[in-house]
């Protein structure tokens, strides 16, 4: 744990977790990352309220001999019981946002399946993630107000994720400057419904071609079962006219025994990933140095032209209404697409929806 295997400066280690109602409004996403080769440990929170986002950062030099206690700043984890329950605090009510969050998963956390990118022949990430669903209690509270957090209507989904991905300062540039990619599109998508969990995770490069690929239903652990793999996902997004930005989509998927599933998604309310969280489209990304015991308070206006003309071009992550079988859920609608992408119908990066 304190020395990685490998001396890549792209080695990397993350807590992600979001919490949020059943409208979208609030919606907060929140994290904690560990990154060993260059030495640095950091974490966010970033609420959206209304047409606002609201992030409080933090970043410090890394103790790589203490790794069971999770904290940077004001940001701090307790593991209460393993892959089971945990409690996230942030104390930086004075920077905007802060908050006392418990959570609890409702069924086992799951192993994804490896995940390895390759553009050009060079890694561009090579990870490891496991991903659970849950519940929330405690409080959030967000320019002054507080805002009470219960498990009946707060839920949420989080992964801890581990391996090889762009950190920090950007390398050099080389071939990738001259040779971009042409395009790129993600769709990440767990969700919890009463009985069990479904996670779908799709990547696909400009022609269509599935770089990562599955879908898994989680029993509760009391039902001795295993995951169930249900096919490979189809997936047609409904996007708003004119735009990259979802109204929602029909994920087919398929039963062991051949049935076919259709899950059916609304989208509510989202965060914009390049607007304050550290995953690009900012003057800080995870694992930049900043120095010792940095922090800092960010409130970014949605509706502003230079803001609004970047959130196309990043991860876009929405709660999500689903419907399956006659079943309801909530969760997680992860989008990201930008550039070329054949089955969507997008040939460059100005492509929109009809």
């Amino acid at each position: 744990m304190a020395e990685v295997v490998t001396s890549d400066r792209n080695a990397y280690d993350r807590y992600y977790f979001n919490a949020h109602g059943r409208t979208g409004d609030p919606f907060a996403l929140f994290g904690i990352g560990y990154y060993p080769n260059l030495g640095v440990v950091d974490g966010y929170v970033t609420v959206r309220t209304g047409d606002r986002q609201l992030t409080v950062r933090a970043s410090d030099a890394l103790d790589l001999q203490d790794r069971l206690n999770p904290e940077v700043g004001p940001f701090k984890i307790e593991v209460i019981e393993p892959l089971q329950e945990l409690r996230f605090t942030c104390t930086a009510d004075d920077h905007g946002v802060g908050f006392d969050l418990h959570w609890r998963g409702s069924f086992p956390a799951v192993d994804e399946v490896p995940h390895l990118w390759k553009t050009n022949g060079t890694v561009v990430l090579d990870a490891q993630r496991f991903a659970q669903v849950g519940t929330w209690e405690g409080e959030l509270r967000v320019d002054g107000t507080t805002h009470a957090v219960t498990p009946g209507t707060w839920l949420g989904t989080r992964d801890r994720s581990w391996g090889i991905r762009p950190v920090g300062e950007p390398a050099g540039p080389g071939r990738a400057a001259a040779e971009p990619i042409e395009g790129f599109w993600w769709n990440y998508v767990p969700l919890r419904f009463d009985e069990f969990a479904l996670v779908v995770i799709v990547q696909e490069d400009p022609d269509g071609h599935r770089v990562l690929n599955d879908a898994v239903r989680i029993w509760p652990a009391e039902s001795g079962k295993r995951p169930e793999q249900l096919g490979w996902p189809r997936i047609d997004v409904h996007y708003t006219s004119g735009t990259r930005i979802p109204e929602g989509a029909t994920i087919h998927l398929t039963e062991p025994d051949g049935t076919p599933l259709t899950l059916e998604i609304e989208c509510k309310g989202y965060v914009a990933l390049n607007a304050g969280t550290g995953y690009g489209g900012d003057s800080w990304t995870h694992g930049g140095w900043k120095g010792r015991d940095w922090i800092e308070g960010v409130d970014i206006d949605l509706t502003d032209p230079g803001v609004a003309a970047m959130v196309p071009f990043g991860l876009l992550d929405h709660v999500a209404r689903a419907t399956i079988d006659g079943k309801e859920g909530w969760g997680l609608f992860e989008l990201g697409t930008f550039g070329r992408h054949d089955p969507s119908g997008f040939a460059d990066y100005g492509s929109v929806a009809p």
